[in-house]
Formats: C-alpha cells, structure tokens, sequence
C-alpha cells in the first residue's frame, strides 16, 4: 500500500467522524511517504482539529520545512502558533490576575499571527474589562464584529461595554 491509499483511508475515516484513525493512516501514508509535505500538512489539520496543538505544530513546521515556499503550509502553521498563544494567554489569566499585562501581549501577538482569530479578540476584550478599561474593550469587540459580524458573543460584549462606557 502507497502514502496515497493511506490518504484515502484516512478521508474514509474522517468522513466516519474517527479522527483517531484517521491520524493512524495519515501517520502510516508519512511512514511510507517521510518526506511528502502534504502528508505532513493534512495530518496536522487533523491533530489541529482533534486539539492536539503540540503535534500539529509539530508536523506543520516538517510540511514547511519540505516545502519552504509553500504559503497555504506557512498561513497554517501562524494559525496553529496564534491558537498556541491564545492557549497560553488563558491559562496566564487563570493563575493570576497580575498576569493581565502577559495575556494582552500574547493575545495581540497571536492577533498578529492570525488576524482572523476571533476567540483572541473576544478574550482580550474581555481582560480590558476586566481592567474598567471600557474603551479598549468595546473598539476590540468591535474588531470582531467586523469581522464576523454575526457572532452572537461578540455583539453580546459590545452592548455590555456600550453599557459601561455609557455609566
């Protein structure tokens, strides 16, 4: 059997909703096929998916390291670092509250990485607030909303802090 019958059994098993199978066969198809970046790249999006950040990260950086100037591998593993960085400002903000200032910079950081990482705003709006400082709280929802403007939470936080700032 080649890496791509691997595949195939893999996308068999995702579409039977077993990622754990599925990360067997993507993890067989790289056993026969090491240095096939691809193979690297879809088993990182499935660990990705099943919130094993570390071997996602893991096998996104081999997919970028086989293919240097793939730019979909690269966009892929900034979002992976940014949810890493996002992970991390949450468990600074449930040791401590001191740690604010270290879990605003890791969540702008991780704002960086992936612009589109909504859950980094709502959580950096939310320690604003937690900090009375309303007006950064509400113009980071406000980033949210613009862009995903339908996200329920998002539009709850803002009226909260429209509130605040209002009193």
């Amino acid at each position: 059997m080649n890496g791509e019958d691997q595949i195939q059994k893999a996308y068999e098993a995702i579409l039977g909703h077993d990622f754990e199978l599925a990360i067997e066969w993507f993890e067989k198809a790289i056993a026969a096929e090491p240095d096939n970046a691809a193979y690297h790249y879809k088993l990182s999006i499935t660990f990705a998916r099943s919130n094993k950040l570390v071997q996602a990260i893991e096998h996104a950086t081999k997919a970028l390291e086989l293919e240097a100037g793939n730019e979909v591998y690269r966009y892929h593993l900034q979002v992976l670092h940014a949810r890493e960085l996002v992970d991390r400002a949450q468990k600074e903000l449930s040791t401590e509250s001191e740690h604010a200032e270290r879990a605003i910079f890791l969540l702008k950081e991780a704002i960086v990485l992936d612009p589109l990482a909504i859950e980094a705003y709502l959580i950096l709006g939310e320690v604003f607030a937690l900090r009375n400082d309303y007006v950064r709280a509400y113009q980071t929802i406000l980033e949210a909303i613009r862009l995903e403007p339908n996200h329920e939470l998002a539009k709850q936080q803002a009226a909260r802090y429209k509130r605040k700032l209002k009193s």
